[in-house]
């Protein structure tokens, strides 16, 4: 048999702030780690308001939400008054299954053991089932009612996800079940595998880094208007500013753990700056690690959720940026100025060879899944110490403009009438937005013709990026890209750009019109 037990309370006070003010996600997260240790959540009488506790008044507007058949379910909006009787009636029924045998073990978050809660705290004493909650007013209530209190803790620097896997730990050895938490991504769906070491994606990580790096670009761009020269230091502040970034996107998604894995990513970050983005990205992964461990052993240890949070957050961060200061940051710093220093000597050696080479193999990158997990982090580490990139101008020529040409000359010339359509939302992003390469991927894949088109436009505009030494970046408005190149090559930016645009779309229309070889049916 399975435990069952039940969720009492509100959005609360302090823990409006701290995710209460969206109950369905708190309770889900609750529901989601109970899940896991084979809990079932067998009650619900949350309320739910549109502002903290601390400043409501009877007439403010709140709902319900209670256990449906189909799951989760919200009330209708009624003031505060109506909800609270709502509730009460609610609660008895509650007292009732605690006394019947129903319930096991009561999770409180900032309930109101005196008045609306009243009659299943007092059952929850009286049959000395287990409590667990947040909320220093209400868990002193409840103690003073007889509870039989476990674990409680305040909200102070905890999250919907800490909380509840705090109180499934709780429980969890409360009644002596195995308990893995479910975190990052694995919460968000429910999935049973919780394996930190799968969350480790370099890809992710640098994806979502990637509108820092746009920002310092376009710092870079619009230092170069007279009356804009002094975005340069805004420039050189984001450089600074990078290696942190992404330190703190590396923690979050490892750790799961949201604001205390942002919080050590950032404290490693800091600390591990020297080594550029690759130190930022290493001390990250290792800051998301230790929050994670750290933070489950705490709640093993039946320590507080809120001091188990500042351990997670503080020593995990400390303790990860001292190994990047110390060990990480020199062969970090190693690491990317060398990778950097092979491309310079790569252009030096043949330029015209080195730009034709990386044109001809980026769509092969893209579409083998090459590109996000190795070129792009060199794009971003080339763009650390210049704010452009010879890779990220390859990217825009060989891959935004050279979709751009296929898909306009769909427009223009389409196999089947029906492409004509597809092809305009593809050009219209790849165009305004800098990114949808994949728009190209139906006519490339649906025609060799079409694909060699991409091929050769992509070679002979990266041919022409090397030629002219161009450096720029890709994922910003075609319009805008060539301001945003190394510097006097704007203009022959252009002329690459454009040159893969009418290469792609010539050669794709002349494709398109050539007929397919077809077998003889009679053959």
């Amino acid at each position: 048999m399975s435990k069952k037990a039940a969720i009492v309370g509100s959005s609360g006070g302090n823990l409006y702030a701290q995710g209460g003010n969206d109950p369905a996600r708190l309770l889900g997260e609750i529901f989601t780690q109970m899940k896991s240790a084979g809990i079932e959540i067998a009650f619900v009488e949350f309320i739910g308001t549109d502002k903290s506790m601390d400043n409501i008044g009877a007439d403010d507007k709140a709902r319900l939400f209670s256990l449906g058949e189909n799951g989760l379910a919200a009330g209708e909006e009624k003031t505060l008054s109506e909800v609270n009787a709502d509730a009460k009636v609610l609660d008895e029924n509650l007292a009732r299954m605690i006394r019947g045998g129903e319930i096991d073990g009561l999770i409180v978050m900032s309930s109101d053991p005196n008045e609306t809660n009243n009659a299943s705290t007092r059952a929850a004493a009286e049959k000395r089932i287990p409590i667990v909650g947040t909320g220093g007013t209400s868990i002193a209530s409840t103690q003073k009612l007889g509870g039989n209190v476990i674990s409680a803790s305040g909200t102070t620097g905890t999250t919907n996800r800490t909380r509840a896997v705090a109180f499934t730990s709780a429980l969890a050895s409360e009644w002596k079940i195995k308990y893995r938490p479910i975190i990052g991504s694995a919460a968000v769906s429910g999935a049973a595998d919780a394996n930190i070491w799968k969350r480790i994606n370099f890809r992710g990580i640098m994806m979502a880094s990637l509108p820092g790096f746009i920002a310092m670009a376009l710092s870079l761009a619009l230092s170069k208007i007279p009356a804009l020269s002094e975005m340069e230091n805004v420039f050189n502040i984001l450089i600074g500013a990078l290696p942190v970034m992404i330190a703190a996107i590396a923690a979050k998604q490892v750790s799961g753990l949201d604001e205390v894995g942002i919080v050590a990513g950032i404290v490693a970050g800091y600390l591990s700056v020297d080594g550029g983005i690759i130190g930022g990205l290493a001390s990250g992964i290792l800051a998301g690690i230790f929050a994670y461990y750290i933070i489950v052993q705490c709640l093993r240890w039946k320590i507080p959720g809120t001091t188990a949070n500042i351990a997670a957050g503080s020593l995990g961060g400390l303790a990860a940026g001292l190994i990047g200061m110390f060990l990480i940051a020199p062969v970090a710093l190693w690491l990317g100025n060398g990778i950097k220093s092979l491309i310079e000597t790569a252009l030096a050696f043949n330029p015209l060879l080195a730009g034709a080479l990386a044109g001809l193999l980026i769509w092969p990158a893209i579409i083998g899944g090459v590109y996000h997990a190795a070129i792009l982090p060199i794009v971003l580490l080339e763009m650390e110490s210049t704010g452009y990139s010879f890779l990220g101008a390859i990217d825009m020529v060989g891959l935004v403009m050279v979709s751009a040409g296929i898909t306009l000359a769909n427009i223009i010339a389409p196999k089947e009438k029906s492409d004509r359509a597809i092809a305009l939302t593809g050009f219209l992003i790849n165009m305004g937005f800098g990114t949808f390469v994949e728009a190209a991927y139906p006519f490339m894949f649906s025609s060799k013709k079409v694909f060699a088109a991409a091929l050769a436009a992509a070679t002979v505009s990266g041919a022409l990026i090397g030629i002219f030494d161009v450096k720029g970046i890709a994922y910003v408005p075609s319009i805008v890209a060539p301001t945003m190149a190394n510097e006097g090559k704007s203009l022959s930016f252009a002329v690459a750009m454009a040159a893969a645009l009418v290469i792609a779309c010539v050669l794709t229309v002349l494709a398109n019109k050539l007929p397919d070889k077809k077998s003889d049916p009679e053959a």
